[in-house]
């Protein structure tokens, strides 16, 4: 059974974004590179006799925005239990590399592996074999599906477009020109929030035109070279439909007055709350980098600890337009994530 979670405001420490990636493709060789979470435990859990785990978490990228920020607050949220060190591994967006990280981490021995997939059926095996070597799995942003003995901890993608898209019913102009930026085809998330799209604006709305559409697979730079070829290609667009907002930010990047086109977007990172709060950006859905850290540290505790033997959580979904704008960026200053 599902539980939600929202605590927008949690005290954890921040630390630095940057880790380092997975150094061999070999899963019989050691893992090196990561970057090391309460370092000192292990020692004074053994003096004090009490158990200490081992978690790796396997993130999907360091080069998007709101993958660096989660793995940043897996970091911080580990900080809370002195019984826990986690380590961290880039996969650089590439499926070999981020299956090769999960094999090494099998192969030296984590109690617990946290997986966020670049692709979630390449993943699905990998992951597979995590729980075949008894080893704890959890699968998050995104969750990936049917996998026996596995966890997860995500939020809902479908819910998450589907609040963008009940404001824009209200926005987009009758007979709109739209364009669409989606995420990796296969993935979870991508896939969901395209689908919510569909069924919660565009089938309501028969009027409106879907101009161009594409992949950007969450890449900002990929998202400016499409929105770079449409503004050309087509001149008037009234909307950017971004499956997440470093493509939507993108898309902004090429646009001449980006107050005068709608956009959205999903993730509520530091860069659309000021965009939003600029009057640059239409909406987007918050997905906590913050919550899901924390649900993610509290959930492989209670499966490590034995309080829980399978966890399938969601974070809360909140939809941040201009109105409410200010509140997050006052958060991300409080959390040193937008400078003064």
């Amino acid at each position: 059974m599902k539980k939600k979670l929202l605590s927008l405001v949690l005290c954890l420490s921040l630390v630095g974004a940057t880790f380092m990636g997975c150094s061999s493709s070999d899963g019989n060789k050691a893992q090196t590179g990561a970057t090391t979470n309460n370092q000192g435990n292990e020692a004074k859990g053994n003096e004090e006799g009490s158990k200490q785990y081992r978690v790796a978490y396997i993130a999907r990228t360091q080069s998007d925005s709101f993958a660096a920020w989660l793995a940043n607050e897996m970091k911080a949220a580990a900080k809370e239990y002195d019984d826990i060190t986690l380590d961290v591994f880039d996969g650089q967006a590439d499926d070999e590399k981020e299956n090769a990280a999960i094999e090494n981490a099998i192969t030296n021995g984590y109690d617990a592996i946290i997986v966020q997939p670049n692709n979630g059926e390449a993943q699905r095996p990998y992951v597979e074999k995590i729980v075949a070597a008894g080893i704890i799995a959890i699968t998050t942003n995104a969750r990936i599906d049917g996998i026996k003995g596995a966890s997860s901890v995500d939020a809902d993608p479908y819910k998450q477009a589907a609040v963008n898209a009940a404001l824009a019913l209200e926005q987009v102009p009758q007979n709109g020109k739209v364009v669409v930026l989606n995420g990796p085809s296969g993935n979870f998330h991508a896939d969901e929030r395209r689908k919510a799209w569909q069924a919660e604006f565009f089938d309501k709305r028969p009027d409106v035109t879907i101009i161009a559409e594409d992949i950007a697979s969450w890449n900002k730079d990929e998202a400016m070279a499409f929105m770079e070829d449409w503004v050309t290609a087509y001149g008037q667009i009234d909307a950017i439909i971004s499956m997440n907002d470093n493509m939507a930010a993108g898309a902004l990047e090429v646009v001449a007055d980006p107050g005068k086109i709608l956009s959205y977007g999903v993730d509520g990172t530091a860069e659309a709350c000021l965009l939003i709060q600029d009057g640059k950006m239409t909406s987007t859905c918050l997905q906590s980098a913050i919550d899901l850290a924390a649900l993610n540290l509290e959930s492989v505790h209670k499966l490590l600890t034995g309080e829980e033997t399978e966890i399938n959580v969601d974070i809360e979904e909140v939809l941040i337009t201009k109105d409410n704008a200010g509140e997050y960026v006052s958060m991300y200053k409080e959390r040193g994530l937008i400078k003064e």
